[in-house]
């Protein structure tokens, strides 16, 4: 780290505001964080956004003190904890960081070794900072809780996944065409959403703004064996008892109040969550393994196959284009990632 600064630029909020609120986020100056003994000091470089960012911006009011947001990050380490064993200073890296630590949005952040990978070496930082939330969610939803087998092509069956041309939805449809032999099925409602639904992996497109379960029935007349649900989890879950087989399995990452649960039973479905925070939040003893997905991720994409969702990069990451991220998120029409690089 240069000449060792002690502010750095950075973006936060003070009050929970709309996202057009011109004080909903706001560019300050900051003192530069110091790592702890399992800490990576990172120079940030490019940072991607996702919907977590505006939930914690519209439900968590910090009461007037500066709160950075941003869980999806890429960088270079320019500093490192007395306990570290992983990285030196140099390493390009890429991680999604916790939710319970500032955010990313700032341009050094402080980062625990264990849930950080090495970077793709064939991605921009832009590139690489839309990969690590979703491909975490993703991994783990599937070969965690679903239990399907990472590079095993002789696992078959359909896989359901909604809004397939989201973040999460384009990571889960890669990977399970990548490395099972899963027939993805994807929700779009848009020409431009099923494209790009399709070329991330999904061999089929239903509309999820029309009746799911006749349109499912239509492509798999046998029924599905696994659901992937991004979104729409309480207003789906009678679509999925009907269209899953029995002994099925639904995994769920999307925020909703309660759901009828006894319309599983009968088939004797399987209900997961996957929460990426979970390991980080609550300190569980495999912390580390979200730093072994990642350098997995990126050897994949460093093989060719599998690729960023980044779609739109938005210029420097500052207060304004932050806002214009928040505001594209918030209308639930983006494709992809959104991506800011420098300062």
């Amino acid at each position: 780290m240069s000449r060792n600064p002690q502010n750095m630029p950075a973006v936060a909020y003070r009050k929970s505001l709309p996202a057009g609120d011109a004080e909903s986020l706001l560019d300050m100056t900051l003192p530069v964080p110091q790592p702890g003994p399992r800490d990576l000091l990172v120079q940030v470089e490019a940072i991607a956004v996702n919907p977590v960012d505006y939930k914690v911006r519209q439900g968590n009011d910090p009461g007037g003190e500066p709160k950075v947001l941003g869980w999806d990050a890429a960088g270079t380490v320019v500093a490192v904890g007395d306990e570290v064993t992983s990285f030196k200073v140099g390493d390009e890296v890429f991680y999604a960081g916790a939710i319970d630590r500032p955010g990313a949005n700032s341009r050094f952040h402080t980062v625990d070794e264990r849930i950080v990978g090495r970077k793709p070496s064939v991605l921009s930082f832009a590139e690489a900072a839309a990969l690590p939330l979703t491909s975490l969610t993703a991994w783990e939803g599937l070969f965690e809780h679903l239990g399907l087998h990472s590079g095993a092509l002789r696992q078959t069956g359909t896989l359901l996944v909604t809004a397939a041309a989201g973040g999460v939805g384009a990571m889960v449809s890669q990977l399970a065409r990548a490395l099972t032999s899963l027939t993805v099925i994807g929700t779009a409602s848009r020409p431009e959403t099923s494209e790009f639904a399709r070329r991330m992996g999904a061999s089929h497109i239903v509309d999820h703004r029309k009746p799911l379960a006749p349109q499912v029935a239509d492509v798999a007349p046998g029924g599905v064996d696994f659901v992937f649900s991004t979104a729409g989890t309480e207003r789906n879950l009678a679509a999925y008892a009907e269209v899953l087989k029995p002994f099925g399995q639904v995994v769920a990452i999307d925020d909703f109040g309660s759901v009828e649960i006894g319309l599983l039973k009968s088939k004797s479905i399987s209900f997961h969550w996957e929460f990426m925070f979970t390991r980080s939040l609550h300190r569980t003893a495999d912390q580390a393994e979200q730093g072994r997905i990642l350098n997995q991720i990126s050897r994949l994409v460093d093989a060719g196959i599998l690729t960023t969702t980044a779609t739109t990069d938005l210029g420097t990451i500052d207060a304004e284009h932050l806002r214009e991220a928040h505001r594209i998120l918030e209308s639930g029409r983006a494709i992809g990632k959104i991506t800011l690089s420098g300062f």
